[in-house]
């Protein structure tokens, strides 16, 4: 599938959508589609990495994350198009999804 940049409406309209349907925590930061998440522990927090690691792998989708015991702060940006694509918001669901597993 081809992805293209989205034009500003169009990451607010994704970007409410995308808070609509799961924790309302997503938003724009330097240009990336970002969120920190919370875990119970170190265990989860990684269990969660590894997991949005095989995903985005197969996706060739690869997150800017830091994480720091229980947070992992996701920053989403598509690369090949410079910016901010769909290809972003369906890695979100996806991690909001596997989140939710655990």
């Amino acid at each position: 599938m081809t992805y293209r940049k989205l034009e500003q409406h169009e990451i607010e309209q994704a970007l409410n959508q995308l808070n609509t349907e799961t924790s309302e925590d997503w938003a724009i930061e330097d240009g990336k589609l970002s969120k920190a998440f919370i875990f119970t522990d170190f265990q989860h927090a990684f269990g969660f990495m590894t997991m949005c690691a095989i995903y985005a792998e197969k996706q060739d989708h690869h997150p800017e994350w830091f994480n720091v015991y229980n947070k992992v702060k996701i920053q989403l940006t598509t690369h090949d198009v410079l910016g901010i694509s769909h290809k972003d918001f369906d890695l979100a669901k996806k991690m909001e999804a596997l989140a939710s597993s655990l």
